[in-house]
């Protein structure tokens, strides 16, 4: 694949330029001192991937990467030092588009080789999301409940762009919302228990990650938090799966969306919000086949018009609809 580097430490550089060598498909394109030269680049010369740094002189990166998705769009990974430490800073930039976020490889002392492969393991994964594989997806069979659900569900999928859309979309709901609601977004294990913090923080509803055995409850929003598929059991639980194995987007938001179709026995709402290739948009078609309300963010506020707009070619939204009208048209059908 081709990739931009943008990082103003020449030892930053440096590790990720050996990172990358270890993986003969992988080029290196140009080099930005700054956001402000890496939108530039990006404008002349959009690669396949950006790693972005954080922390730089006069554009940082979560700018960057709100006008590089604005009018060059890519796959952009954030890579810098310490993402735990600048958390915040981390969900900012996956609000403005960017896929993922892991710590700057490091040289010396054998260090390269360990986190060398878990860049390299990152950029694989997105690789997959743009080339926009199909995996079959084969649920565990499970015995189908026999109990009714008297709790509606809502069920929500979200990838690039997905926490500041989250966190608009739950600032939006009451605090006696009565529907136990699911979100599914693409976000790695390492970041998913700071991301439930970072939404209670704008919820009205607690938010909390979603555990093995657990049951949707009305009035509590529920987070995927593993590398694992979450996904619906018998009896309407939840539970993790591996499989599928080999689907780039982990956790899935199709996988949890088939198993609602499969598995609850109750009144749900399937919503599809912003996100780089077309994970969600098969299950949300499945959704609306089965006589679910299901909702699709509109091109003009989704920071990267991927999901939603496969949901919209394949007829699955029953509504398509502004960001700032999914929280109020939940509350409407429920």
């Amino acid at each position: 694949m081709k990739i931009g580097i943008v990082n103003d430490l020449p030892l930053a550089v440096e590790a990720l330029r050996r990172a990358l060598s270890l993986h003969r498909d992988h080029q290196v394109v140009w080099v930005a001192r700054d956001g402000r030269e890496a939108i530039e680049f990006c404008a002349a010369h959009t690669p396949d991937v950006v790693l972005m740094d954080l922390i730089m002189p006069n554009v940082d990166g979560v700018e960057a990467t709100r006008q590089i998705m604005a009018h060059s769009p890519c796959a952009i990974l954030v890579v810098t030092v310490d993402v735990g430490v600048h958390a915040g800073r981390v969900y900012e930039a996956m609000g403005a588009g960017a896929l993922d976020a892991i710590d700057t490889p490091q040289l010396g002392s054998g260090e390269v080789q360990k986190t060398a492969a878990a860049l390299l393991a990152k950029i694989d994964q997105i690789g997959g999301v743009i080339g926009d594989r199909v995996v079959p997806l084969r649920l565990p069979a499970t015995a189908r409940s026999a109990v009714t659900e008297h709790v509606p569900l809502v069920a929500i999928g979200a990838s690039a762009g997905g926490p500041a859309a989250l966190a608009t979309l739950l600032a939006g709901l009451p605090a006696d919302f009565g529907a136990a609601t699911v979100i599914i977004q693409h976000v790695d294990c390492a970041f998913a228990a700071g991301m439930a913090e970072w939404l209670s923080q704008v919820s009205t509803l607690p938010v909390r990650l979603a555990k093995g055995g657990d049951r949707p409850q009305a009035g509590v929003v529920l987070l995927a938090g593993t590398n694992d598929h979450l996904q619906l059991m018998s009896a309407g639980t939840l539970g993790y799966t591996v499989d599928p194995a080999d689907t780039p987007y982990r956790p899935s938001v199709d996988v949890f969306f088939h198993s609602v179709v499969q598995r609850w026995r109750g009144r749900a709402v399937g919503v599809l919000l912003t996100g780089m290739g077309r994970d969600g948009a098969h299950g949300l078609k499945a959704m609306r086949e089965k006589g679910y309300y299901t909702i699709a963010q509109d091109e003009a506020t989704s920071a990267v018009y991927g999901m939603p707009k496969t949901a919209a070619a394949l007829d699955a939204a029953v509504a398509i609809l502004p960001l700032s009208g999914i929280a109020n048209a939940l509350v409407r059908t429920l």
